[in-house]
């Protein structure tokens, strides 16, 4: 087969598929990887397909995915406020595993003071987070590393996870629509991330509103499968955000606000399990306290409002 009908066939079926494997490319054209990588990075400076670790993707779209110097710059503060109420998740002594990702990343660093823990991992930078923490115990799992996101994908990942329970999962991704659930756009990284979910008891997704009605390629939790959504609060008129949290809510996902608030799963009381109109209010439970109110598009108050508050309660008295 002549190289130009040999990047024809592997354009096909990349269009066809969305993603397909180096390995699996070979096998078609009936060529070595070596010859396909080249036909590959080829089609890639045309512009008529991205590569990826071991395969080959479509361009942009479903597939394009920041690198982790990107990433870490996006929605900081919310991350951290995310990974403080994940880690308020996790007891003494637990077994848990943490995919990986920036987020992921923030709550290992504060599993680390959470003594007699074992986190198994595939990710290199919540083990480097944990790895002088006293009393945890890091499991990683093998695989190849996946240089963008500092994570082991591949067979060995998943193998190593086989046969593996734990009490809880904490895993992050790329997009969380309430219709499809938890996806990520790397095919290495989904699988893996898959194989983590079946190890445990429980589901915990950790999203910020950023990834809120984001939809990308391959799929790793679906709703059904999600215990927990830790989030943010949206910011006001984020309609899409807002819309995705109350139908995640509707179907039986428990919402956790950073800042202590808990959606109560199955939806609004009263309404039948009607979706309810966008500008409906999610109701909220907070620890040791009364039943509130959370309307989507209504910022919660600052620390600098309840100060002003005060000041102007006392000069009235």
């Amino acid at each position: 087969m002549f190289a130009a009908e040999r990047r024809q066939l592997i354009l096909e079926m990349v269009r066809a598929n969305g993603a397909v494997s180096l390995r699996e490319l070979a096998r078609v054209v009936q060529t070595s990887e070596v010859t396909v990588r080249r036909d590959v990075r080829a089609l890639e400076a045309e512009g008529l397909l991205d590569r990826r670790h071991g395969g080959a993707v479509l361009p942009g779209g479903f597939t394009r995915e920041s690198g982790f110097p990107q990433k870490s710059h996006l929605a900081t503060a919310e991350k951290t406020a995310i990974a403080d109420v994940a880690a308020g998740l996790v007891e003494e002594g637990e077994a848990v595993v943490v995919g990986a990702g920036t987020t992921t990343q923030e709550l290992a660093r504060r599993l680390a003071r959470v003594p007699g823990l074992t986190v198994v991992t595939n990710s290199l930078l919540v083990a480097q987070a944990l790895a002088h923490a006293n009393r945890v115990e890091v499991v990683m799992t093998g695989g190849t590393l996946r240089g963008s996101n500092y994570a082991l994908v591949g067979s060995g990942a998943e193998q190593s996870l086989q046969g593996l329970r734990v009490s809880r999962a904490f895993l992050s991704g790329s997009g969380l629509t309430a219709e499809r659930g938890l996806s990520t756009s790397n095919m290495l990284s989904a699988s893996v991330d898959r194989a983590l979910v079946q190890a445990a008891a429980e589901v915990v997704v950790l999203a910020d509103h950023t990834k809120l009605g984001t939809d990308t390629m391959f799929q790793t939790v679906p709703t059904d499968v999600m215990t927990r959504l830790v989030t943010d609060e949206p910011p006001p008129h984020d309609d899409r955000a807002a819309t995705e949290l109350q139908a995640l809510a509707d179907q039986g996902v428990q919402i956790t606000v950073a800042g202590g608030q808990t959606a109560a799963s199955g939806g609004l009381d009263g309404l039948g399990g009607r979706r309810p109109r966008r500008d409906s209010p999610l109701p909220v439970q907070r620890r040791g306290g009364p039943t509130a109110q959370l309307r989507s598009a209504s910022p919660l108050p600052d620390a600098g409002d309840r100060e002003r508050a005060r000041v102007a309660d006392m000069r009235r008295r």
